[in-house]
């Protein structure tokens, strides 16, 4: 192997590393804070990479919707999370870690239920 080709390769392989470590990044979130928000699950959306919940938040009067990002489905389904785990007009308490720049959205940390259940990434509870 010639050294321009071993130096093509290898700037390729990193280039190719630095874009699947740059989709986990949680730079967005403020990982140092908590924030929790209550309102009504607008929607829930089952896909990948990424789940979302989207909660209608009442703000002084004024309703937000919140966007939450959470696991990926094949993670959260093996730990009892299914696609009707949170439902359009489910009462929600969340508590997230709230983006960096203050906009209306967070990474999923945990979650109550209407009816008491708490909501975790470590599996559901029954």
């Amino acid at each position: 192997m010639t050294k321009r080709l071993f130096i093509t390769l290898t700037a390729v392989l990193l280039a190719a590393g630095a874009q699947a470590l740059a989709h986990h990044s949680f730079s967005a979130f403020n990982t140092e804070t908590e924030k929790t928000i209550t309102g009504t699950v607008n929607r829930f959306e089952w896909t990948n990479p990424h789940t979302w919940i989207w909660v209608d938040v009442n703000e002084g009067g004024k309703v937000v919707t919140w966007g939450v990002e959470g696991m990926s489905p094949n993670y959260l389904s093996r730990r009892g999370w299914s696609k009707n785990t949170f439902k359009p007009g489910d009462k929600v308490s969340l508590t997230i870690r709230p983006m960096r720049d203050g906009s209306p959205g967070g990474m999923f940390v945990r979650g109550v239920l209407a009816d008491g259940k708490p909501v975790t990434f470590a599996a559901t509870e029954k």
